[in-house]
């Protein structure tokens, strides 16, 4: 594998993991009320945060875990209950209501405040582990074992595929506004629901793999990997 592989193929399993399509509608729940430069101001933090947390994984993420003596696996489980727990909120009926900002409208001209109010807000449980969960932040401490094998090249392309994925989640969460508005408020909540199930069990999916990780033979194989040849 050279620089150029490396870069996209991590790119291609970031924006998979990521998810900025598919997360959409919560993002919009969550921003629900704010005027388009709001939103764009949330927007620049959440894919700040991204890369930066990203970023600072790629080059520490192995090291911080065997410093506090996590395995992947335990992060795996442990990244999978927040998961659930978001996943079951998000089935409830007052889910959208539990993101609802009441100074959104009042505060159209403070933007900056509004701004990291969200973002203060929505780091736990959306940025993490909704964004970026246990599969991306493996898939980068894997990554960034192979980038030191290429060289300084390796870690020029990690930093630009990681960079490439924050940039591509911000233009998608960019066209937020038109998607809520064609979708409307009925709309939104379905959609929302039936991510809140797909969730759950992406959740339960997640502490299967730990666990069979940390337990070996207890599951088989079909089930914390159906479908190896199309996993990320």
């Amino acid at each position: 594998m050279d620089a150029v592989d490396l870069g996209v193929n991590l790119f291609v399993a970031l924006f998979a993991l990521v998810d900025p399509i598919g997360n959409i509608p919560i993002f919009a729940a969550a921003t629900a009320g704010a005027s388009a430069r709001q939103r764009m101001q949330v927007t620049g933090l959440l894919c700040l945060f991204i890369v930066g947390f990203l970023t600072f994984f790629f080059f520490t993420g192995l090291s911080l875990l065997q410093f506090f003596g996590i395995s992947l696996a335990a992060f795996r489980i442990a990244g999978g209950i927040l998961l659930l727990l978001l996943g079951l909120d998000m089935t409830r009926g007052d889910f959208l209501k539990m993101f609802a900002d009441p100074d959104a409208v009042s505060d159209a001209a403070d933007v900056r405040g509004y701004a990291k109010r969200r973002f203060q807000r929505l780091v736990v449980p959306f940025a993490m582990p909704l964004l970026i969960g246990p599969g991306a932040i493996s898939t980068i401490i894997i990554q960034a074992g192979e980038a030191q094998k290429i060289g300084p090249a390796g870690t020029v392309a990690g930093l630009t595929a990681i960079g490439a994925a924050g940039v591509a989640t911000f233009l998608i969460f960019a066209l937020t506004g038109p998607i809520s508005r064609l979708l409307g408020e009925v709309g939104m909540t379905i959609v929302v629901r039936v991510l809140g199930l797909i969730l759950c069990a992406l959740a339960i999916q997640f502490m299967l793999a730990g666990l069979g990780e940390a337990l070996p033979g207890m599951f088989s194989g079909d089930v914390t990997a159906p479908y190896p040849s199309g996993g990320h």
